[in-house]
This record gives C-alpha cells, sequence and structure tokens, in this order.
C-alpha cells in the first residue's frame, strides 16, 4: 500500500496541475470506486449524484494528512442532499473531492486523446491554469476510493503540541488520523510519551494511524532499523529517548524516500506522470530476507509481527531483554 512518501509525491503532481482547475466533467466508469471493501453495491443514484456534485466546482488545492488527501472544492451548485444523503443546501467550501489510493490505487494526468487503461474507474474532465486535460483514476484491484465529504476538524491527536496543525479541516474520512510527522504542530516528544504509556510492539505502536499517521509496513521497519530498535520491543519499556529515535528515523528515512518519488516495487504505484519511484534501491532491511546487513553482514531475518511481514538484523537490533 502507497504510504507517506508515496501519496504525498502524488499530491504534489496534483497540485501543480489541479489548483485552481475547474472540473468540467465528473465521469464513474465503475460504480464500485464510490463504495468500500465492505460495501461494493453502490446503487446507481450515488453514482448520478457524485457526478452532478462535481460539475463545474474549482478545485481550491490538494491537501492530505499520513496516507489520505482530498481535494477542497468551491463554486456554484454543490448540494448538501447531492453527496450526503441530507436536503440542505450546503455552502461549497464545506465540501472536498475525497481520493485514497488503497492499495493499487493511481492518479494519472492524461490528455484526453489518451487511450484508457483497462483499470480506469473514473475519469474528471478539468480546465485551469495548467491547461485542459484529464485527471484519471486507476486501480487494478479497487481497495482504492473515491467521494464527496465533508470538511470537518481533524481530531486532537496525541502528537499535537496545541498550535496550527491538529485542528485544521481535513475530509471526514480522515478525521480520526493522527498527525503525521511532516504536520505543522507535530511533536516528536508528546508522541514519544503516548507510545511509552503502551504495552505493545513498537511496530505496532508506529503503524497506529490514530496516533501518527502515514507510516506503513516498509518505513516502520527501515526506520525501526535506523533507530537500532528492534520491532517486537515493548514500547512501555523503553526510554523515551529510544522511542524518539525512531520517530525521527521515521520521518527523515520518509523525508528520502519522498526525494526520489517514494517506493516501487511493481507498475501498481506510480505518480500523477505514470513513473515509478526509486527508494526501492535503499531500503536497508524491507524485502531483504537472507541478504546481509549494510552494516554487520548478518543476514536480514524476515519475522511475522502482527499479521505482517517485518524484516529485521537481529545483531543490530537486539531483542529486548526478558525481566
Amino acid at each position: 500500500m502507497p504510504e507517506l512518501p508515496e501519496v504525498e509525491s502524488v499530491r504534489r503532481g496534483l497540485s501543480a496541475w489541479l489548483t485552481g482547475a475547474t472540473i468540467t466533467r465528473a465521469q464513474v466508469l465503475d460504480a464500485r470506486i464510490l463504495g468500500t471493501t465492505s460495501a461494493r453495491n453502490v446503487p446507481a443514484e450515488r453514482v448520478v449524484s457524485f457526478e452532478r456534485a462535481l460539475e463545474g466546482v474549482r478545485i481550491v488545492s490538494v491537501e492530505r494528512r499520513g496516507k489520505y488527501m482530498w481535494m477542497p472544492l468551491a463554486g456554484d451548485g454543490l448540494r448538501g442532499d447531492s453527496v450526503a444523503g441530507g436536503s440542505e443546501t450546503a455552502e461549497v467550501d464545506e465540501w472536498a473531492l475525497a481520493m485514497h489510493l488503497g492499495m493499487s490505487g493511481q492518479a494519472r494526468i492524461h490528455e484526453a486523446e489518451d487511450q484508457l487503461h483497462p483499470h480506469t474507474r473514473a475519469v474528471f474532465d478539468v480546465a485551469g491554469p495548467a491547461g485542459v486535460g484529464q485527471l484519471r483514476f486507476v486501480d487494478q484491484r479497487i481497495f482504492g476510493h473515491l467521494g464527496v465529504e465533508r470538511l470537518v476538524p481533524g481530531v486532537a491527536g496525541v502528537g499535537a503540541t496545541g498550535t496550527a496543525g491538529e485542528r485544521r479541516l481535513v475530509a471526514e474520512s480522515a478525521s480520526g488520523a493522527g498527525l503525521d510527522p511532516f504536520e505543522g504542530g507535530f511533536s516528536v516528544p508528546v508522541v514519544a510519551r503516548a507510545f511509552a504509556r503502551k504495552n505493545v510492539a513498537m511496530k505496532t505502536a508506529l503503524l497506529d494511524q490514530r496516533v501518527v499517521s502515514g507510516v506503513g509496513n516498509i518505513y516502520a521497519d527501515e526506520a525501526l532499523f535506523e533507530a537500532g530498535v528492534h520491532p517486537a520491543a515493548r514500547a512501555s519499556r523503553l526510554r523515551i529517548s529510544r522511542i524518539e529515535r525512531v520517530l525521527e528515523a521515521a520521518r527523515d528515512v520518509m523525508a528520502r524516500a519522498l526525494e526520489v518519488g517514494g517506493t516501487s516495487f511493481d507498475a501498481l504505484y506510480v505518480n500523477v506522470n505514470g513513473e515509478s519511484g526509486y527508494f526501492e534501491r535503499s531500503l536497508q532491511v524491507y524485502g531483504r530476507e537472507g541478504q546481509p546487513c549494510v552494516r554487520c553482514s548478518t543476514p536480514i531475518t524476515r519475522v511475522v509481527l502482527g499479521g505482517r511481514s517485518t524484516h529485521v538484523c537481529v545483531r543490530c537490533q537486539k531483542p529486548q531483554r526478558l525481566r
């Protein structure tokens, strides 16, 4: 699944092309993209209301928190009953086009005459400062999602300092997500103290999107290796300084990944121009089972932790001693 660096790479590409653009037509080619993995029977009227709600609205910006992405909307004619089942007329700037990439979602920029990919689920004709073209949502496995959602205040997450970061308006689907390490207001010491109260494995704590959003399997393994912490180490038994080191390593490794467009193991993750990221070449433990550790040459071990494949160097990341 795309993690923070991959989603941010997509967001940047979309922002450069879509900010200030108007959606002149929205067309859903596969209704399942408006549902969820547990609700695939999407009624036809929902498709019609989704398309009507977006026609003629302007994209104000492209925003992100963790793995969630949304585009605040402005213009005339967007009604609450067209997107949320209500009967009231809503202010247009209360709404956003939400886009979640899931496992294989791609937001691609095309010319209208470009050949349609067989897994294209929705097409948006847009016109704006960057020109006229199409935004196409491609998703092979259909674990991604599109929707028109209310903008609501984000939760005052444990990672917040109480400054501007934690109460920004976010798409409703992102309202329960904690701050990500690149947001204003994110505090490493505050999150570290929250982790220290959890009697769970450090990797489990890192993957809890309610506390820190955006970190997934790849960057959790990489951060724990860089910090020299075993993934199964209990957060409640670690020194605060070591937990802080893990959080700082997570931010650092994701920043480096972002510089090269993220991590692409196959053609399922690409940016808006169809290009892959190159951070796979820099991974130190993830996906390197049996290969020598870049620091000590000990073979990398793969274990299953919390149902997830986890990669570790048992020499550089010594297991936590039992009491």
